[in-house]
This record gives structure tokens, sequence and C-alpha cells, in this order.
């Protein structure tokens, strides 16, 4: 048997400010009745229908606040939503309950997860999220709030696991990481989270990561490996930097014809500026007082 979804009707409740009106005038008229002392069993009962419909016409007010909903039951039947602001009057033998409208946060607790590649990562996220179907959240969930709570952890893992934290040693063009891309991972997060909380009627309106990081049995071996990829990737470019600034020298000196080496002159010059240029550590000059080739 298909489940069929339970959607929002609109229901339009009546102006409150009227019907206290209304009840007013009734019970008004019943006491006035009772106080002349209409003779007989008629005028009693007279009076009695008169307050009673009064007190009942009394019964069916509620206040509703800006962003707020009011779910209307008639013997567990489901009657429709009342979303009007202020004093409003409904059917007193219906059943009321009140829901928020209004965005609420969703501040996830850090949970250990591993990611792409397998590594043990700690992610937290923030969710905005707020009711958008009354009655598919209260009617198709138990607990809409406990339902948002626990999709929205087993979203966030769900993400966690389809990224890498970072780059690996072979990076793909355009792969998206968890430290890297954090723009991407939120737009993706949300987009899971609207999957789940679809059945609830629960609208997400923001998502964002708020914790990322190593865990804790990993942090200094990765921290390290860290180091070691910034070490690389600064030498390859001093290096790199090193070689086009030999070459300038050597194109320069044989243009200007400065000065005629050899290749083993060559070889040796070449080896002295690398040395200079690649160190990381302040470079003594040496002057040589004989001639080039002592």
């Amino acid at each position: 048997m298909n489940h069929v979804v339970r959607a929002e009707q609109p229901y339009r409740s009546a102006n409150g400010y009227l019907m206290v009106l209304v009840g007013a005038v009734l019970i008004g008229a019943g006491v006035a009745v009772l106080m002349r002392g209409i003779a007989g069993l008629s005028g009693l009962l007279v009076a009695l229908a008169l307050i009673g419909t009064g007190v009942a016409a009394l019964a069916g007010l509620y206040m509703l606040q800006p962003n707020t909903a009011a779910i209307l039951l008639l013997f567990g039947q489901y009657k429709g939503t009342d979303r009007s602001e202020g004093l409003r009057w409904a059917n007193p033998l219906y059943v009321g309950r009140k829901i928020s409208l209004r965005a609420r946060n969703l501040n996830m607790p850090a949970q250990k997860v591993n990611d792409k590649r397998g590594n043990p990562v700690e992610i937290a996220a923030a969710v905005v999220w707020r009711v958008r179907d009354t009655a598919q959240a209260v009617f198709e969930v138990d607990d809409y709030e406990l339902f948002v709570k626990v999709q929205a952890e087993a979203a966030l893992r769900h993400v966690t696991s389809q990224y890498a934290y970072d780059h690996g040693e072979d990076p793909e063009a355009g792969e998206i990481t968890l430290r890297g891309s954090i723009d991407e991972v939120a737009v993706a997060l949300k987009a899971e989270l609207q999957v789940r909380f679809t059945d609830a009627g629960v609208e997400v309106l923001d998502a964002k990561l708020t914790h990322l990081a190593y865990a804790p049995e990993i942090a200094q071996v990765m921290l390290r490996r860290q180091q070691a990829e910034a070490i690389i990737s600064a030498r390859k470019k001093i290096v790199e930097g090193a070689v086009s600034m030999v070459e300038a020298a050597l194109k320069g000196l044989s243009e200007r014809e400065i000065v005629v080496l050899d290749d083993e002159r060559k070889a040796a010059m070449v080896s002295n500026l690398l040395v200079v240029l690649c160190s990381d550590k302040d470079t003594q000059p040496i002057l040589n007082a004989g001639t080039l080739y002592n």
C-alpha cells in the first residue's frame, strides 16, 4: 500500500475581536434575562442558552503571533492550518496545536568521521531551518525537532565521507576537498539535508561547517606531512628561480664577452651560484687573489 503524504491545508479563521463582542453581548443578554426575573422555566432556559452560547463563543478564541501557525483538529481529524496573526476564532470543538514557523539554528557538536581516504576527521556544522509544511511536520514524523537533529548528523557524516580532507600527493584537477572547498561542501551539505528533511515538511535555509580538523590521533602526523609538503614546494620554487638566475648570468657573461669560461669552469660557477642561491643560511664570500685557473 502506498503511503499518502499529508499536505498542509489552509484554514480561514474568523476575526477574534468580533467574536469577543458577540460572546459578550450573548452573556450580557442572558444575565439581563435572569436579573429581570422572567417567570417560568422557558425564561430560565433562554437565559442559560444565551449565556452558554456566549461562553462557547469565547471558548473558540486563540491568539497567533507572527510566524506562528495553529493546526486544528476535530476529534482527531485534520481540518487545516491557520497562519493568520492576532486574535482569531474557530469552532470551540477544534483542538489547536501551535507550531513555530520561525527560522531555527541547529548547532551540531563535533563528530569523528572518516573522510574519502579513510582518515579520521572531526567535523561540525550549523544548520538554519524552519517548518515549511505544518501538516507534514506534525503528522509525517513523530517528533520533527528530533528528526531534524538525527537526520542532520547523518547527512553530515554522509557528505564528509564523499570528500577528502585535503589534496593528496597526486591531486586531481578540480578535486573538491573539505579544507579547500568550504563553499562547495556547504552547498552539497545543504542539498543532502533538504532531501532528508522534505518528508518532515522542513526547509533548509543555510548550512555551514563550523569545525574541521584531523582527529587527535593523527593530527600531529598530518601536521608534519603538511609542513614537509610546504617545505618541498618552497624548495622547488627556490631551485626553479635559482636555475633561471644562473642561466641569465651565464648568458649575460657570454653575450657581453666579459669572461670566457670552459665547460669545467662553467660547471664550477653554476655549482657555486646554486649553493649561494639555494642555501637557507647566509654564505661567506671567499676572495680569489690568484688567476681564474689557480
